[in-house]
């Protein structure tokens, strides 16, 4: 991977460390010329004819984020963010008083609060499955939790959280013995490194543009398999997603795009198709071993640091990097990296409610460094750190 030119070939990486991929990663310049252009058209044609003008961009872009997961371009559909795509999925679960929900205690706090509305709607019940010792989901326990009852189980691939990465084909293989819904909530985990469907045996994956993808914000996507539309009853019925019978009835269109709404940015459509070919052509096993490298490089230079530790779990880890710095805050210290010209954020208790209960150590600094993050920048914010301890 020649680092140098795809880091000429991101225009933010002249002005600032970012080490907020898990954020919102930056644009290349050819995903900035692709939504300009197309900007462009709209304000000299008109939006609707400057869509029907790239209608093979629009269609590429479904192709390639089914090239990107291992799936077909129907199975596909487009939102506006990753929240959006994973509730189409979710509420399109038909749940009564007694079924119950499996997840894990790493799951997003928007998941978790939907789980909840949903099971104070409907009676059902959500069930936290255990970490194991190295603080990864415990397949063994959610194996001896599926019952009769169980109608889904949803995971977090990788947390917003920490650098965890849950065991998600050991999940989809006990999701698939017991003929259950698995829905699997890929926004951190996409573009990270390589995520195939097939591999996972997930019904329904959902992901973002924004962050490792390197997309534009406004942008998400859900893929659901063939085999489990006729188990999803898709909450909202629209021109996009269903065809009026000419009488007192509809039927939904075919496919994924059952899903989807009519209205679209589609300055953002190609700017993910941009993007997601960016990913392709580079290859997500070199993309997955950079970024892993990366992250392990700069966990242990924070590790080696005294009154620095850092607080990301189970087996496998990713470029995600929780730490903290005994007696200073997670606040104070986001400070001193932006005052050093550094890009991180920091953990918010309520959006990992249940990892919130187990752990109790949130807010953390979270860095995320991307493929085309330096060592040398690696190293400037662990020199923040040290100077903070």
């Amino acid at each position: 991977m020649d680092v140098s030119a795809l880091r000429a070939q991101t225009p933010g990486c002249a002005h600032r460390v970012h080490l907020n991929n898990a954020g919102a990663a930056l644009l290349a310049q050819s995903t900035l010329d692709a939504m300009t252009d197309h900007l462009r058209l709209e304000a000299e044609i008109g939006g609707y004819e400057a869509e029907a003008a790239v209608q093979e961009q629009i269609d590429g872009t479904y192709a390639a984020l089914a090239e990107l997961l291992g799936g077909q371009p129907d199975e596909v559909a487009l939102f506006d963010n990753a929240t959006r795509s994973w509730n189409a999925a979710f509420y399109s679960i038909r749940l009564e008083p007694g079924d119950r929900i499996l997840t894990g205690r790493s799951e997003y706090g928007s998941n978790v609060l939907a789980y909840l509305q949903v099971a104070q709607r409907t009676g059902a019940e959500v069930v936290v499955v255990p970490n194991d010792e190295s603080g990864q989901l415990d397949v063994t326990a959610l194996a001896a939790l599926v019952d009769e009852r169980t109608k889904l189980i949803g995971i977090s691939h990788v947390p917003t959280s920490g650098g965890l990465v849950n065991p998600a084909a050991e999940i989809g293989r006990i999701a698939r013995d017991a003929d259950l819904l698995f829905l699997l909530d890929a926004t951190q985990s996409v573009g990270q490194f390589p995520v195939n469907v097939n591999d996972v045996g997930c019904d329904m994956l959902t992901g973002t543009g924004r962050k490792f993808l390197r997309g534009p914000r406004g942008t998400g996507f859900l893929w659901v398999r063939h085999s489990a539309l006729e188990r999803l009853d898709p909450y909202v019925a629209e021109v996009r997603s269903a065809t009026w019978d000419g009488r007192r009835g509809f039927a939904w269109v075919e496919g994924a795009r059952r899903f989807e709404s009519w209205e679209n940015s589609y300055v953002n459509v190609v700017g993910l198709g941009a993007a997601v070919r960016t990913a392709l052509d580079l290859g997500m096993e070199a993309i997955g071993d950079r970024t892993r490298t990366l992250g392990a490089r700069l966990r242990d230079q924070l590790e080696a640091l005294p009154g620095v530790s850092t607080h990301d779990l189970g087996r496998e880890r990713c470029a995600i990097v929780t730490a903290k710095v005994n007696g200073v805050s997670a606040d104070a210290v986001n400070a001193a990296l932006a005052a050093a010209d550094v890009n991180v954020t920091t953990t918010i208790p309520a959006h990992s409610q249940f990892d919130t209960e187990d752990r109790g150590i949130h807010p953390l600094v979270r860095l995320s460094p991307h493929y085309y993050n330096t060592e040398a920048e690696l190293d400037r914010a662990a020199a923040v750190f040290a100077r903070l301890r």
